[in-house]
């Protein structure tokens, strides 16, 4: 069965192209009177013509080949022009002398000659690379030589084609040419390239009408404020508007945390989201363990000495390894093993640094670390220092996942990037208040600052632009860590010193949920990377929460039920 054909009641497919050059219902071009057969509808819309065609081809290719020629027959409406489907039919069978014919047919329907060139092109290296994969050489040099060749087209495209010739088997070929190799699922990748250079009334693009209804419910997504689940096109109703209920979101307290002592004033959950690593000013860093089927966290370890207080944690991108850093007049960091509890290293260059923040490269192999005071090292996991920049007063860190760009805001109220490879620095963003600290996206784009008395902003560092500020959140001098998260990190949340959590989503400067339960500023929120519906909160009360949609309850007596009274509520907005 091919995928698009005509059906047969188009009449004989031999039928000069001339005769149809405009919509794809004028069946009387090719079959004299069929639009006035029984039940032929003749008055009908572009729209409706439209809708005709696209539910035709959506039957075709379920294989409902008799439906699809009753509906063309009573519609008076035709899928898509003959010589298209004679076109699609001889290239899916890889019959390459009379898809050229075809082609010459069609010469009348495309707009640009160019565009045949184009897809002669794409017809003959289809041919080439069938034959190459068949052994048949000497027929694959002909085709290079006195067919490919002669076009005078994408000369670079045929050198390299040439350069196939010397492939010893099919799998070679297929690995550098970066191709299927022969068969349906490339050559249909060949018709779908072919077809773009033809107007949609001569030949519909694949499998349009799912193309629309996908546009439709990602749309439908995307308005959706609290979409926070992995999204599967073909289990979502086409019946009703997609929509996520509240219910779904993260907006209630599953738990409480209360073995730190003093206020706790970071919170991070292990790049993969087994643990979360709480500090606090009380001197200990504890991890927990979490549990992916109950949503429920266990404690793991404690690591305790940390003699300032424990108020930044950075893990290692292989969950191996934990930095622990203390306050402005911190001079020490800790680095642990996590699994085995040792301490790998306890670094301090000199009684008058400054180390208070850190972040590690791709490689977990090294890391940089920095302060206030002007110091800004890079060093190895024994915390030897490798690179040092000099007078750079670093107020918070993110590396890059090219290993070598390191971003740093420093206090002069601004971004740079520094790559201590080739000692060169440059310019990246410049706010006008104090940026007390800032985290990247996955994708390394996005940078989302908390600034002093002005809130959370969010800037493209590419093109380095204020995309959107977010409204809500109060930001004094305090130092709070904000993070992106949820699905596809569609979510930004952020702690406040009105003692509340706000959740904005990304694309809207408006919160969509506000949750109150901490009795004291919210200093750091952190989202678990792999579970969209975990976000943990640190706040100055001595607590941490861990925050999921209700629906996590039944999942363990364990989990502790918060009234409305202690909290655990989300405020509407």
């Amino acid at each position: 069965m091919q995928a698009n054909g005509c059906p047969q009641h188009n009449g004989d497919t031999g039928e000069s192209s001339s005769q149809i050059t405009n919509g794809a219902c004028s069946v009387d071009a090719v079959n004299g009177d069929a639009g006035h057969s029984a039940g032929g509808q003749k008055d009908m819309s572009q729209t409706d013509q439209d809708i005709v065609r696209l539910i035709g081809q959506h039957l075709k290719e379920m294989g409902l080949e008799r439906t699809v020629e009753q509906l063309m027959t009573e519609s008076g409406c035709m899928l898509e022009h003959p010589a298209a489907a004679k076109f699609r039919s001889h290239v899916m069978d890889g019959e390459w002398d009379k898809s050229d014919v075809d082609l010459n047919e069609l010469k009348a329907l495309v707009e640009s000659q160019q565009g045949i060139l184009r897809m002669k092109f794409l017809l003959l290296e289809q041919k080439y690379l069938e034959l190459l994969e068949d052994g048949k050489l000497l027929e694959a040099l002909h085709c290079l030589r006195n067919e490919l060749s002669p076009l005078k087209y994408n000369t670079e495209r045929v050198h390299e084609l040439s350069s196939f010739m010397m492939c010893s088997n099919s799998d070679d070929l297929k690995e550098s040419a970066d191709w299927e190799g022969k068969g349906i699922s490339s050559r249909s990748k060949l018709v779908e390239k072919l077809q773009s250079f033809l107007p949609p009334t001569i030949m519909l693009p694949p499998r349009r009408l799912q193309t629309l209804l996908n546009q439709a419910v990602e749309l439908q997504k995307d308005q959706c404020p609290y979409h926070n689940t992995k999204y599967d096109a073909e289990s979502v109703s086409l019946l009703v508007d997609h929509v996520c209920s509240r219910e779904q979101f993260p907006c209630g307290t599953l738990q409480i945390l209360n073995d730190h002592c003093d206020e706790v004033l970071f919170v991070s959950f292990s790049p993969d989201g087994t643990k979360l690593a709480t500090g606090s000013k009380d001197g200990t860093l504890i991890v927990w363990e979490v549990d992916h089927q109950t949503k429920e966290l266990r404690h793991h370890r404690t690591f305790e000495g940390h003699s300032y207080g424990v108020s930044y944690i950075a893990w290692s991108p292989d969950n191996v390894y934990i930095i622990a850093c203390g306050p402005d007049d911190c001079s020490e960091l800790w680095l642990w093993n996590v699994d085995n509890g040792d301490l790998r290293v306890k670094m301090s260059q000199s009684p008058e640094d400054s180390l208070t923040c850190v972040a590690w490269h791709v490689d977990s192999k090294k890391f940089v670390t920095g302060g206030t005071r002007g110091q800004f090292y890079q060093c190895d996991l024994d915390g030897n220092v490798l690179d040092s920049w000099e007078g750079v007063r670093v107020q918070c860190l993110a590396c890059q996942k090219d290993g070598k760009t390191v971003f740093a805001a420093d206090t002069h109220r601004r971004i740079r990037g520094y790559n201590f490879d080739e000692l060169t620095d440059f310019h990246v963003i410049q706010e006008d208040h104090p940026i007390m600290s800032f985290t990247i996206n996955d994708t390394g784009r996005l940078a989302l600052l908390n600034v002093a008395t002005q809130g959370v902003h969010l800037w493209d560092l590419k093109d380095r632009c204020l995309i959107r500020k977010y409204q809500g959140v109060t930001q004094g001098f305090y130092t709070i860590h904000s993070c992106f998260g949820g699905m596809n990190q569609d979510f930004i949340a952020s702690g406040s010193e009105d003692h509340k959590v706000y959740i904005w989503h990304r694309k809207k400067e408006v919160p969509i949920a506000v949750l109150e339960g901490h009795t004291r500023t919210v200093s750091c929120v952190n989202w678990n990377p792999t579970l969209p519906g975990m976000l943990a909160t640190a706040s100055d009360d001595g607590t941490v929460r861990i925050w999921g949609p209700l629906s996590y309850r039944h999942k363990s007596s364990n989990i502790i039920d918060v009234s409305d009274n202690t909290s655990g509520r989300s405020t509407p907005v």
